[in-house]
C-alpha cells in the first residue's frame, strides 16, 4: 500500500499522482467512478474496453466447471 496526498483546486479539481497513473494505466481519456461509503471514497479507473480488460483474469477451465454444473443442475430439475 501506497499513502499519496493531492489536494482539490478551487474548481474541484483533482491531479492523479505519476505513480498512481502508470501504475493503474490511467491515461488522458480514462474514466473515473467514484464510489462514496459514508466519509470514504473510493476512485476506480474504468477500462475503455472492459470486455477486453477482463479477458485472461480468469482461472484456466473455469468456464468449463461453470457449464458443466449448469448443465447438471438442468438434468436434475428435469429429472425431478
Amino acid at each position: 500500500m501506497s499513502i499519496m496526498l493531492t489536494k482539490v483546486t478551487k474548481r474541484g479539481q483533482v491531479s492523479v499522482p505519476a505513480d498512481v497513473r502508470k501504475k493503474l494505466q490511467i491515461g488522458p481519456d480514462t474514466r473515473l467512478q467514484w464510489i462514496v461509503e459514508g466519509s470514504t471514497a473510493r476512485v476506480i479507473p474504468l477500462p475503455a474496453d472492459p470486455l477486453k480488460a477482463f479477458r485472461g483474469s480468469g482461472r484456466k477451465g473455469l468456464v468449463k466447471i461453470l457449464l458443466d454444473d449448469r448443465r447438471s443442475g438442468r438434468r436434475q430439475e428435469e429429472a425431478g
